[in-house]
């Protein structure tokens, strides 16, 4: 009959030592997560419910934080322009996709087109930012001079435009910001997307040739299928950076002229305005959203068992 051993004992084992080891390597890295990121969100969630600065609490308001954000007109106004990063993110994923799709089949230069279209999320964001700040500056000759884009317009006989300073039409201004957030962000998807597609076995392409598919077919049932889980991350943080786009419009038009995002009316709230506890509220309500897009997004692309398995058409001779 084994004798039992003590806890300190047991330690001594192999078993023993190795859980031993295993905690010691989570503790740093969940001690870092909880003081760090959980402490600070509940926090922030104690906050969302008063009326305080960075210092002091003046009351509990319960609620009328989260429904000052729902009401006011200049929160739903970055709500809005969130819907232009939205769009401008899907087209960004559905272009990366069918570049990346491109970029797999055997053309020449694939490497070079690899390396040029990845170079700008390479970049520093405020570099970017101010290049295209640059690119669409509308100057005052011959005070100033007129971004690179005004200057081919105005060389071929048109007038130059405020293509980032235009109150009466705010649509543009945001256009132009989106276009900037495709132009960096897009480099990154596109490499996702190509490890993806390149990680499906080869048999299965075979396959599908020998019954006939034509590359569309290829794309819709075994291409797609095959990288479901990468679309579906890449929507969520395609949604995510929507939602929280700070970088670009700050440095570009420092949320002027109609262009203020979620994430800038946050931290006007919170160190010019000293509203804490709106701005908490408002942290509190991007992490619900983000929970909310995930949930959903993950529904939609969950794996469903298939009723029947259906063949590929052959191709008509």
């Amino acid at each position: 009959m084994q004798e039992k051993r003590s806890f300190f004992e047991w330690l001594k084992t192999y078993d023993g030592q190795k859980f031993t080891t295993t905690i010691l390597f989570l503790l740093i890295p969940l001690v870092l997560l909880v003081l760090f990121t959980f402490v600070p969100a509940f926090n922030m969630l104690i906050y969302s419910f008063q009326s305080r600065d960075l210092f002091k609490v003046k009351g509990w308001l319960g609620f009328d934080n989260y429904i000052r954000v729902f009401t006011d007109k200049e929160f739903l106004t970055t709500f809005k322009n969130s819907l232009y990063y939205l769009v401008g993110s899907f087209f960004q994923q559905g272009f990366a996709l069918l570049v990346a799709a491109i970029l797999c089949a055997e053309i020449r230069f694939k490497g070079f087109f690899k390396g040029v279209l990845f170079f700008p999320y390479l970049m520093n964001g405020v570099a970017v930012s101010i290049i295209f700040q640059r690119f669409f500056l509308k100057g005052n000759p011959p005070v100033s001079p007129e971004g690179t884009l005004n200057s081919i317009i105005t060389a071929f006989g048109g007038e130059s435009i405020k293509w980032l300073s235009d109150t009466e039409r705010p649509w543009l201004v945001n256009i132009c910001l989106v276009f900037v957030s495709i132009w960096r962000y897009i480099g990154f998807d596109i490499i996702m997307y190509m490890g993806a597609i390149q990680s499906i076995s080869p048999d299965i392409y075979e396959a599908a040739d020998l019954d006939g598919a034509n590359p569309w077919q290829r794309f819709v049932y075994i291409i797609f299928p095959g990288i479901k889980p990468i679309i579906s991350l890449q929507l969520i943080l395609a949604v995510k950076g929507a939602i929280s786009v700070f970088e670009i419009p700050y440095i570009i038009t420092g949320g002027n002229f109609g262009t203020s995002t979620f994430v800038i009316k946050t931290i006007e709230m919170a160190f010019q305005k000293k509203k804490l506890g709106v701005a908490s509220a408002m942290g509190i309500v991007l992490l619900i959203i983000t929970i909310i897009v995930t949930v959903i997004q993950d529904y939609f692309f969950a794996d469903k068992p298939v009723k029947k398995k259906k063949a590929l058409p052959r191709a008509s001779k």
